[in-house]
């Protein structure tokens, strides 16, 4: 029941792809906007259709590439699973023009904009049934954040994400916001890494949207090695975190039931780790049966009551969301289905296609400071986490990645079941279908009920 290494051991290589999705909602006159004063100052403007706005946000298209986190580790490390807008235009501004009445802007190449080009709060929370729960829940309760070096500008730029929509303030003076290195100090923290502070502010700004009550601890590991993000995890839990997300991840060894034992088992925690951005297959630490391993979809427009609807997030054959079946970790007692006799990724899933995906304020990445709009399973894992937060403390001798197996097939997850992630054998290991399937494992949250026991 419930009550500092010196140099960054990651290729910064850069790549492009374009990507293509669709995204809006019918229940919101203007999405992403956290105050009252920027919602009726944009629908006073024009009125529109919610036909007209599913047509106008169908044109989203944008090109992104890895942050510079992303790049290939080499063994024993892990890369972050971020992708970060650089250009085209979003479904967020689509939505925008469409209710403006005029012609959507463009995202320049590799330069970060003075307002958001991606989806907001309130999206977030109309998308998955949050909107009461984020309200009234999540207080005295502890998101923590694990990623790799030290973003010296994370509590500032919180701070301008924050004020921006309308959230109270969290920080470190007000005890809403904690940063301390793997060891627990908050004054000898890891070497600072531009790469890595895109991934972290993306953290930090999903939990706020999620959960904006929620107290945040973001723990910083002197690098991407897996035992020093090891060692983070557990230094989180040990600083009172009964939440944990993990964006991060790496090719499947041997040495993963270790890293088990040694990093991830922990009764009372719901702890969170992206499923991966290159498609079909399987990676670490998603596979470890001790964490919710989290899918990507892509959001569209419905005439559904919800108002959105999902498919699996697939741009290329070499990207989207992660899934596929463990090569090493023993399956959980809770996860039944039949064609994997190991662990199988995903348990559930949310929003991560970069062409719907989610504003981001970053004044230390690499590529400039101001908005950003950011995709990738790094976005779904931190929001998963903090819909487990608002959920509710985990009772002391569970393991909350079989909280939502409990609520399979009811309406506390929106079954997800088209779209794919690959080409594989057993098909619903890359394919979305009825029930449970890899890529978005159970669904996506429609509220809280599926994450607490």
């Amino acid at each position: 029941m419930r009550t500092t290494t010196p140099n960054t051991p990651h290729i910064r290589g850069r790549w492009r792809q374009i990507g293509t999705a669709f995204a809006a909602t019918a229940a919101l006159a203007v999405a992403g906007l956290g105050t009252a004063a920027h919602a009726s100052a944009a629908t006073a403007t024009h009125k529109v259709s919610t036909k007209a706005i599913a047509t106008q946000v169908a044109k989203a298209h944008v090109r992104y590439e890895k942050a510079g986190c992303g790049a290939t580790p080499k063994k024993g490390f892990a890369a972050c699973n971020a992708l970060r807008v650089t250009g085209g235009t979003t479904a967020f501004m689509e939505k925008q023009a469409a209710l403006k009445g005029v012609a959507a802007k463009t995202i320049k190449p590799n330069a970060a904009s003075d307002s958001p080009t991606g989806y907001g709060p309130s999206d977030i929370q109309s998308a998955y049934g949050l909107t009461d729960a984020a309200s009234s829940n999540g207080s005295g309760e502890t998101v923590a954040i694990v990623d790799a070096y030290d973003d010296p500008n994370a509590e500032a730029d919180l701070a301008t994400y924050r004020s921006y929509y309308g959230l109270s303030d969290c920080t470190t003076d007000n005890g809403c916001f904690t940063k301390v290195s793997q060891t627990g100090s908050t004054t000898s923290l890891p070497s600072a890494d531009s790469g890595w502070a895109g991934e972290e502010s993306l953290d930090l700004d999903m939990v706020s949207a999620t959960c904006p009550n929620c107290n945040i601890l973001l723990v910083e590991a002197k690098s991407a090695s897996d035992a020093n993000l090891g060692t983070a995890v557990n230094e989180a839990v040990k600083l009172g975190a009964k939440f944990v997300s993990n964006s991060y991840g790496g090719s499947e060894s041997s040495s993963d039931t270790t890293y088990d034992s040694s990093y991830y088992k922990h009764a009372g925690v719901a702890i969170t780790a992206s499923a991966g951005d290159e498609a079909y297959g399987a990676e670490y630490p998603a596979a470890s049966r001790y964490v919710t391993a989290v899918g990507g979809t892509k959001l569209s427009t419905s005439s559904n009551s919800r108002g959105w609807t999902e498919s699996v997030w697939k741009t290329s054959s070499t990207e989207g969301t992660g899934s596929g079946c463990s090569s090493y970790d023993a399956k959980p007692s809770w996860q039944t289905d039949t064609g994997c006799s190991k662990r199988m990724i995903s348990d559930v899933s949310a929003v991560a296609d970069p062409a719907t995906g989610v504003s981001v304020y970053d004044s230390y990445g690499s590529d400039g400071t101001g908005w950003n709009t950011y995709g990738g399973t790094s976005a779904s894992s931190p929001l998963i986490a903090s819909v487990y937060a608002l959920a509710g403390t985990p009772g002391s001798s569970d393991y909350p990645a079989e909280y939502p197996y409990a609520a399979a097939g009811t309406s506390a997850l929106n079954d997800v079941t088209s779209g794919n992630n690959g080409s594989c054998s057993t098909a619903y290991f890359c394919t979305a279908e009825t029930g449970y399937d890899g890529p978005t494992g159970w669904g996506t949250p429609e509220g809280t009920s599926a994450f607490t026991g």
